[in-house]
């Protein structure tokens, strides 16, 4: 039974009874309260106790965290959104050499993990990397004899972050790009705009919220960040959580630290959301092989360089760097032990897999049943993790958890004459609950999709039968999802196997993921012997890329 109000109207007036929550109802709302644990801490924590940790925060290091952060998400934001916006129109209104290949390559940048490609540009153009080796090769100059731009600072972070990140910006204008109204840009055409004026009054404009709403996703992703931040050497908030939680202890100072990057976090969903308000597609929208502006051939030679360009720099030399330092001998010979990080990431992606998967077919089930707004905010708050950098994640669900587990402790001690320490915490199971709060989102948005594309025909004849809501679940609705499912489930679980700063912190100490081991390796400059297992991150996040690119094709 799905959640109701029932009223009745007595003689003496209206009376509303409460609606009733149902077992789905309940299950959604159990879900919600699980994935609100980080954010309800960290939201308690920021006005209570601490303020001596917050003063020391103000006093020494909160601006830099502040500026860094506000300035590495403006400039690799301003990158993304030139690459991404520019390349998107190109691609939709223009016709040149190698279009049809860009169409799709451009997305590849994002199979990559931002953190493996500041790895591998930091090796590349430091001054013992080859770049530099080969200028001095060619040109004769010593050490200090020429200038070259530094890779490991916040430019060279903003640079790196904008170059893997520009997909999302060019995946959300292309498809805005393909939709927009034929009649309207001819006409602007047709009243003596030139191409460029065209664009700028009319087709980007109509564009805004989606390039707006992939913008939205590029900062979340810059502020999530932590891999190419401490590699970097750039005082961020995740890198100042890091640092403040394990390296120096301060629990107060990394709750507000937290709290603060929270503040970012949701602005930027109300960002994304108001995105999505008041979108439509044309009636005239035109076919993909329609070409709205004629190029030259100058002009189809810089479209083909311009598209060229954020390809090569975003996946092509750095999968190249990184292919060419896994075969040699030094790489193979540390690949005996591949399989004991491996093996690691390979059951902490099974397990946050499974209960992705279980939790949001449990979420999409109960919003078909139900109109209630309690079951709607519920699957708001559940599905809200995906936009909780790691590191907040980590640092909300330690603290309160440390507290839980201290009271099972004890009173299996007082109980069962248990000797052991914390019975919860630094095992495998925070982890695989933290990863599930953080990819919710990607297995329910699968799901979903899945259910919406099933007849509600088929639910009320099973219902005519004596089907229960449980049967219908696992009869009808289960086996119809299953590629649904199976998608949901492999996106977790290369999500959860890529996820660095959340595994860091809460994983056991007898835990090495491929994520980890390559952090380590390229932390201590031992990138070669790394280079084994970030190839396999980067193959593994060529899924959701291909998934992407489907998507963007329809």
């Amino acid at each position: 039974m799905s959640l109701r109000q029932s009223a009745t109207v007595p003689a003496s007036g209206l009376v509303v009874k409460p609606p009733r929550l149902d077992g789905l109802s309940v299950g959604a709302l159990v879900l919600a309260a699980l994935a609100a644990v980080p954010i309800v801490t960290i939201l308690i924590s920021a006005p209570s106790g601490g303020m001596e940790a917050l003063a020391h925060l103000v006093r020494t290091v909160l601006a830099s965290y502040m500026l860094n952060t506000l300035a590495l998400m403006a400039l690799a934001g301003m990158l993304a959104l030139v690459v991404g916006t520019g390349c998107a129109w190109l691609v939709s209104a223009a016709r040149f050499p190698g279009r049809s290949i860009f169409a799709w390559a451009l997305v590849l940048p994002l199979a990559l993990p931002a953190y493996i490609a500041a790895y591998l540009y930091g090796d590349m153009l430091d001054f013992t990397g080859p770049v530099q080796s080969v200028l001095r090769s060619a040109t004769g100059l010593g050490a200090g004899e020429y200038w070259f731009p530094q890779i490991r600072s916040l430019p060279g972070g903003a640079f790196v972050l904008g170059i893997v990140l520009y997909p999302y910006v060019y995946l959300l204008a292309r498809a805005a790009f393909a939709a927009q109204s034929v009649s309207q840009f001819r006409a602007a055409r047709s009243l003596g705009a030139g191409p460029s004026r065209a664009f700028w009054k009319v087709a980007l404009p109509a564009a805004r919220p989606a390039i707006a709403g992939g913008l939205a996703l590029v900062l979340m992703e810059v502020l999530a960040d932590f891999g190419v931040a401490e590699y970097f050497a750039i005082p961020t908030f995740s890198t100042g959580i890091f640092r403040s939680w394990l390296a120096m202890g301060d629990k107060q100072a990394a709750l507000k630290l937290a709290a603060m990057m929270l503040l970012f976090v949701m602005a930027l969903i109300v960002l994304e959301a108001s995105t999505r308000q008041g979108r439509a597609v044309s009636k005239d929208a035109r076919a993909d092989d329609d070409s709205l502006i004629q190029l030259s051939p100058l002009g189809k030679g810089l479209a083909s360089l311009a598209c060229s360009l954020p390809l090569f720099l975003g996946f092509i030399i750095p999968a190249g760097y990184l292919l060419s330092m896994s075969v040699s001998d030094t790489a193979i010979n540390a690949a005996g032990e591949l399989w004991s990080y491996a093996s690691g990431s390979l059951w902490l992606g099974l397990g946050a897999a499974i209960v992705c998967v279980v939790a949001a077919l449990l979420l999409a089930f109960a919003k078909t049943r139900s109109q209630s707004p309690v079951v709607k905010a519920s699957i708001r708050v559940s599905t809200l993790g995906y936009a909780l950098p790691g590191a907040l994640l980590a640092v909300g669900l330690l603290a309160p958890l440390g507290a839980v587990d201290i009271t099972i402790s004890r009173f299996a001690r007082d109980v069962f004459g248990y000797t052991g320490g914390l019975v919860l915490t630094g095992t495998g199971a925070i982890l695989i609950y933290a990863l599930s709060v953080r990819f919710l989102t990607v297995a329910y948005n699968s799901v979903d999709g899945g259910m919406s594309k099933i007849p509600p025909s088929l639910e009320a004849a099973a219902q005519s039968l004596g089907a229960g809501p449980s049967r219908v679940l696992t009869r009808i609705y289960a086996p119809l999802l299953s590629p649904s499912l199976a998608a949901a489930a492999a996106l977790v679980f290369i999500d959860a196997v890529r996820e660095l700063p959340a595994t860091l912190i809460l994983r056991p100490f007898n835990l090495e993921t491929l994520a980890t081991r390559t952090y380590r390796l390229a932390s201590d400059e031992r990138l070669v012997e790394a280079s084994i297992p970030a190839l396999i991150l980067l193959a593994a996040g060529l899924l959701p890329v291909l998934l992407l690119t489907r998507t963007g094709k329809r």
